[in-house]
């Protein structure tokens, strides 16, 4: 079964779609299966049941009991190998 991977901006339209579409990339470069979910910060709690982990690229005040990672360093490249090893590393076999 593919992990679930959550990924939230403040309106859930173009920054955490582009995210997702650049962790779908990079996730098959290394060949990881994800289902990766694309949500506006507000559906967050729904969104997050069954969820693996959690990309966020804006801060709520809210904190989840999942492992969570810095959406902005998929979305600028600033970062982005460390936290890819990161998200892989958490995710389930």
């Amino acid at each position: 079964m593919a992990a679930k991977i959550v990924v939230a901006c403040g309106a859930g339209v173009a920054t955490s779609h582009a995210v997702a579409s650049r962790l779908k990339k990079l996730l098959s470069a290394r060949g990881v299966e994800a289902e990766i979910e694309a949500v506006a910060a507000e559906s967050l709690p729904g969104a997050l049941e069954g969820a693996n982990a959690y990309v966020a690229v804006v801060k709520t005040d809210a904190e989840y009991d999942i492992p969570t990672f810095n959406g902005v360093a998929f979305l600028t490249g600033m970062g982005q190998e460390e936290e890819l090893n990161k998200l892989i590393a958490a995710l389930p076999e």
